[in-house]
Parts: C-alpha cells; structure tokens; sequence
C-alpha cells in the first residue's frame, strides 16, 4: 500500500509503499483521543508512528518497535521530542 508519511529527517513528506502486517505492526486498541499514538510500524530500519488523528504519520530512522518494547508510551514519548 501506498501511505504519506512526515520525514523529520528530510522535513518534508513522502510517500512509501510498505506492507503493513502483524509481523511488522503493533496496533493498539485502546487508543480514545486523537493524540494517542495508535499504531507503530517498523520500516527499513526505522519506525512508524501513527496517531488517532488525521495527521499524517512519522517516520524515523534508526529505531525499532524492539528498542521501544512495542510500548505506546514511549512512542508517545519519541513524537513529543519532534513536537509531532
């Protein structure tokens, strides 16, 4: 699937094809408010980062889904220290 994501790397958007699968995405059900991080996706060597919003997601290299422990808080956390 084609999907936009914002490159903090490159300041600017860019479109992927990425295959979104349960062995490369971690979703999480219990996001309510559209400032929840709602789904982190490791991709070539990086991650990303999806709110429950319509914003666009954040890709970032150099850090996995393992370096966070698939935890929603930290990639909370990550897009905080972007102001995303």
């Amino acid at each position: 699937m084609e999907l936009t994501v914002y490159n903090p790397q490159k300041s600017r958007l860019e479109t992927l094809n990425i295959e979104i699968t349960e062995k490369n995405t971690t979703w999480f059900g219990n996001s309510r408010k559209a400032s929840d991080v709602y789904m982190i996706t490791d991709f070539k060597g990086g991650i990303i980062i999806k709110k429950l919003n319509f914003n666009y997601p954040i890709w970032l290299y150099d850090i996995s889904r393992t370096d966070i422990d698939y935890s929603q808080k930290k990639a909370k956390q990550i897009l905080r220290q972007y102001n995303y």
